[in-house]
């Protein structure tokens, strides 16, 4: 099998581990381990199932996601973005329907890397996704208002309109006690950090509102009132295949693998900023479907990269997968040890986790910026949103991609009508007599989500290897907002290298998207020119002030 398969552990091992590093690959592990511990079981209680269920997710899928995966950091488990996917097939199909979708998930992960499909999903444009993981947040803060609030309330209808009805019709049957337990817990998880850095708040919190509930015998919903006795071993076990019924769970499958696609590769990337490193994203989704395939025979539900445990784990020294597979391990002995008493936790201490879940998923901020930038963008980003949130993931993601084909095309055509006004006429093809340190790179072409991975991927390599890069934009017509998010991206890499950056051939439009970008904020409006004469004039002077 090509190389480009091979699980990062491997690589890792055969440059030699020394005792030091697995030292701070323990540390980062226990850490990661005990911040996952809430979050896996409020992620499976969210979901519609038991608390153990995340568990044993967070257990087998960690373990086997650091063992086999394709980035050195990457930590796998259940995460916020399947609640709601989980949720709707558990509805429809029962919990062995669940586990036969999230076991054809991973057969087509498998098949997505062995067919070197991992580089597509660069081509997926930033405003979707930011729309589907904004529309996914919403739903799962939606999801959290019963608990939240201790609503009389048997059944949640599975609608976004028709939970938020229910809701009002029933607000007046809210239980303070929860309510105020909500709040607290919230407090404590946003504000902890300040108080302790290695204990995370989630823990914190679950801890002392369990013993709140418990010592002042306070009237609210456990998960005992839900799941019954929590049982804190597992076991294989097999589910129930109808043969003539298995094209029923295609569709639920696809949307797991999509997303779960979506969701590791994102995290993975996030990661290689955070340590220099390189993923392999092929091996990544191998590793993430053999995970989704063998998770169910012990009763687990769906899983992926998780970003904020990945960027904890980076925080706290882990370095290699074995930091992943220590938490997976730390993960197993809290549940063989400390698992009975998981009942006890309070519903509305899950709640108060899940909404500062759902805020740092929300990616307001993005959502805010994009708001700003092109019409199209707009479009395709309010799409996604309200299809994520109205109708369903699999049709926000698929119409999504479409529709970003389309206005592209629209916009292309619109520029051949009004082409743009011609920036830096300067012949300059031969660079070799350019001074040393000071690099050139250009791109030709709109900068949208087909080409920006690439020409950003390239732009780092080259910048990386000069003390001054010169990025020429006489043939950018403009930029959308997927070609912005990956163009600050790179920019940001450069100048935590020390590199400095200078823009020229920009014109009138595009100078007014990176305004609203924020570019001018993170390189300077002086660094930006109308001609690569000028541009280079700053170049030199940058260089020469280097020098001295």
């Amino acid at each position: 099998m090509d190389s480009i398969f091979k699980p990062k552990l491997f690589s890792v091992l055969k440059e030699g581990y020394s005792s030091r590093r697995f030292s701070s690959d323990l540390m980062a592990g226990i850490v990661v381990g005990i911040v996952a511990l809430p979050l896996a079981i409020a992620f499976a209680v969210a979901s519609g199932v038991s608390p153990e269920k995340g568990l044993i997710t967070a257990v087998v899928a960690g373990f086997i996601i650091s063992f086999l995966g394709g980035s050195r950091v990457q930590i796998g488990g259940p995460t916020g973005a399947f609640i709601v996917i989980v949720y709707s097939i558990l509805s429809e199909y029962g919990f062995d329907g669940l586990l036969i979708s999230t076991i054809l998930a991973g057969i087509f992960l498998v098949i997505f890397g062995l067919l070197k499909l991992g580089a597509l999903l660069k081509y997926f444009p930033h405003p979707l996704i930011v729309g589907f993981t904004s529309g996914i947040a919403l739903v799962i803060f939606s999801t959290q208002i019963r608990d939240a609030f201790g609503l009389n309330i048997q059944n949640v209808p599975s609608g976004f309109l028709a939970k938020w009805t229910t809701y009002f019709n029933h607000f007046e049957t809210v239980n303070f006690f929860a309510a105020g337990l909500t709040i607290f817990t919230i407090f404590l998880v946003v504000f902890s950090k300040k108080f302790t850095g290695k204990i995370p708040g989630s823990l914190i919190a679950i801890v002392i509102g369990t013993l709140l509930v418990q010592i002042f015998k306070l009237p609210v919903l456990t998960i005992e009132s839900f799941f019954g006795e929590i049982p804190n071993s597992f076991k294989m076990s097999w589910p129930t295949v109808n043969f003539s019924e298995l094209g029923n769970y295609i569709q639920p499958a696809l949307t797991i693998a999509l997303l779960g696609a979506i969701e590791s590769l994102l995290s993975a990337v996030v990661a290689d900023g955070m340590i220099g490193g390189r993923h392999r994203s092929n091996t990544e989704l191998v590793a993430q479907g053999i995970a989704n395939i063998v998770t169910p025979f012990f009763g687990g539900i769906p899983a992926t990269g998780a970003i904020a445990r990945t960027a904890t784990n980076v925080k706290n020294g882990g370095r290699t997968p074995v930091a992943g597979i220590l938490h997976a391990i730390t993960l197993l002995l809290i549940m063989l040890f400390f698992g009975k008493w998981v009942k006890l936790i309070p519903m509305a201490s899950l709640a108060g986790i899940l909404i500062v879940v759902a805020y740092n998923m929300s990616e307001w901020r993005s959502f805010r910026s994009i708001l700003k930038g092109s019409f199209f963008d707009v479009v395709v980003l309010l799409s996604t949103f309200f299809l994520t949130v109205l109708v369903d993931l699999t049709v926000a993601i698929e119409i999504g991609v479409v529709l970003s084909a389309l206005l592209f095309m629209k916009r292309m055509a619109d520029m051949g009508k009004s082409i743009p006004q011609v920036v830096d006429t300067d012949i300059i093809e031969d660079y070799s007599k350019l001074p040393k340190g000071i690099g050139i790179y250009e791109i030709s072409g709109p900068l949208f989500f087909a080409s920006a991975k690439q020409y950003c991927e390239v732009l780092k390599s080259t910048g990386l290897k000069s003390q001054i890069i010169i990025i020429r934009m006489r043939h950018v017509p403009f930029v959308d907002s997927t070609g912005l998010h990956n163009l600050k991206e790179a920019l940001k890499i450069l100048i935590n290298s020390d590199i400095k950056v200078v823009l020229s051939g920009v014109n009138e439009n595009v100078n007014t998207d990176l305004k609203k970008a924020s570019v001018y904020t993170l390189i300077g409006g002086d660094s930006i020119f109308g001609t690569f004469e000028l541009a280079l004039e700053e170049a030199k002077l940058q260089l020469k002030n280097l020098k001295h």
